[in-house]
């Protein structure tokens, strides 16, 4: 049987995996990178130069590895939604402009919501505009970079961008698309700009698909950049949390996927749409499937940025799990400590891109481990925020699946599962890239059905809470809430009076 790609790209790493029909992984390859911050508020990445560079690398590591193997399809995943302005041959107009941690288009939200009004857009796409939104991004570019939404023929996001690169063909994912809003309708599952044509024509969106499908084939010059074959088939792809959900066996109604990365992200599988205030509506992989997905802002990025505070090589191997170490030598509590992790702004639940990092408790005696431990204990507060939202709005979950470099924290995990009482099924794995390798797989037949493909995940241990922290902890939630209530309106004079 013929080999399978999956090559995800990430906020600051890009991963591939070469796995063959059994879900075995024969090669792996990975590329670092970093992100561009011109503005506060702004958070970019250079599409040729990350994206598809990344790309061509590792697809060239990853053939060679296959040693004459054939190659049976390519399917790529990447952070989004993403927006990316190219011209008719192309090539990038601008930077790439990120997901939910960009928050650079308040104004265009706040226009489009006195123009559409909020229940409409609500009724139209199930959800409210955010961060995470990507129709305001396209908006800025058309209030702000007027010439170069004139040179756009496409708005595209990461996959898609390179979907294109290698096909010819500029084409979407519902998934992703339905983050797109208020651009897209999710009861019709179609583009809708209605109240919008003063930020975009209908014809610079991209084709819409479903992840699984086939977009097109690598074309002679891909092929070259690549060392893909010529004529391989190319999937449409989706965007990396979605992709990961699938690598965690995350398929039926009830299903969670928790992702402990860069920011956390949660997607619960449910039998049909369930609009909320506070969280994100969105198709699923397939046709008649829809989730709930939620997101924080920060919280591996948080672990980068102490790393450097302290002047730790982040590179380093072992710095991340010598940082853990240090924090669990700090008891619960971190020393009387209280840290809000909101240092890009927050999306679910508060939807609020002003909120900034913050600690209340210091005192002559706090320590390093101290700080570090309240930063991990701060995100596990968020994301009992989250899940509490989840719950209210009847869709507790049934199964909670971990996934994502954090899980390797065991104290990270263990504060998660403690505050939020749940158990957590952690899924190590090659994550997003091993999910595009079952969708590819699936698309060729290299398996016989999603069934199969699923068969291929493991799960590699249980997290539990510490009932003896429950109730400690429960009461910290409560004071920590408190704080963050507390602490908004300074942030928000701050943000409104700049650094």
């Amino acid at each position: 049987m013929p080999a399978v790609i999956g090559i995800d790209i990430g906020t600051y790493e890009s991963k591939g995996v070469l796995v063959d029909e059994t879900g075995t992984v024969l090669a792996t390859a990975t590329r670092q990178h970093g992100i561009l911050t011109p503005h506060p508020g702004h958070v970019e990445h250079d599409a040729e130069g990350t994206w598809w560079a990344d790309f061509c690398g590792i697809a060239r590591e990853l053939t060679a590895a296959a040693d004459g193997r054939a190659i049976g399809a390519v399917c790529c995943s990447g952070i989004g939604p993403c927006v990316l302005p190219v011209d008719a041959d192309g090539d990038p107009l601008r930077a790439a402009i990120l997901y939910g941690v960009d928050t650079r288009a308040d104004a265009q939200i706040d226009r489009m919501n006195a123009e559409l009004g909020e229940a409409e857009i609500l009724s139209r796409t199930g959800n409210t505009l955010s961060s995470q939104s990507a129709g305001p991004k396209i908006a800025w570019i058309a209030e702000n970079e007027p010439a170069v939404a004139r040179r756009t023929a496409r708005y595209v996001t990461s996959q898609s961008f390179v979907v294109g690169r290698l096909t010819g063909r500029w084409v979407i994912d519902h998934a992703t698309a339905a983050y797109f809003h208020p651009l897209y309708d999710l009861d019709a599952r179609a583009w809708r700009i209605d109240g919008c044509e003063w930020a975009i024509r209908v014809d610079q969106l991209p084709d819409l698909g479903w992840a699984g499908d086939i977009a097109g084939a690598v074309t002679q010059s891909a092929s070259e950049a690549t060392g893909i074959g010529e004529g391989t088939p190319v999937l449409v792809g989706t965007s990396d949390a979605i992709a990961e959900a699938l690598s965690a066996g995350v398929s039926e109604p009830g299903d969670m996927m928790a992702m402990y990365g860069s920011s956390h992200f949660f997607i619960e599988v449910l039998a049909e749409p369930h609009p909320t205030r506070g969280l994100y509506s969105a198709p699923y992989l397939f046709p008649g499937t829809s989730v709930l997905a939620a997101g924080t802002s920060t919280a591996g990025t948080i672990t980068r940025w102490f790393a450097d505070l302290v002047g730790r090589d982040h590179t380093e191997e072992g710095t991340f799990g010598a940082l853990a170490a240090e924090a669990a030598s700090s008891s619960p509590g971190a020393g009387g400590l209280l840290a809000l992790p909101h240092f890009s702004g927050e999306r679910t639940p508060l939807d609020d891109p002003h909120l900034q990092g913050a600690i209340v408790g210091l005192n002559l005696t706090t320590t390093s481990a101290d700080v570090y431990r309240a930063m991990l204990e701060g995100i596990a507060f968020g994301v009992g925020e989250v899940l509490s939202t989840y719950a209210a709005a009847g869709a507790a979950p049934v199964v909670l699946r971990a996934v994502g470099g954090g899980t390797r924290n065991p104290l990270w995990t263990g504060l998660v599962s403690t505050v939020t009482d749940l158990d957590q099924e952690v899924v190590r794995g090659s994550g997003a890239s091993f999910g595009d390798a079952m969708l590819a797989a699936i698309a060729c037949g290299v398996v016989a059905d999603r069934g199969d493909a699923l068969r291929w995940v493991e799960v590699s241990e249980r997290v539990t809470p510490d009932h003896e922290l429950t109730s400690f902890y429960a009461e910290r939630a409560l004071l920590w809430r408190q704080f963050q209530t507390a602490v908004i309106p300074v942030m928000h004079s701050l943000s409104s009076k700049g650094r």
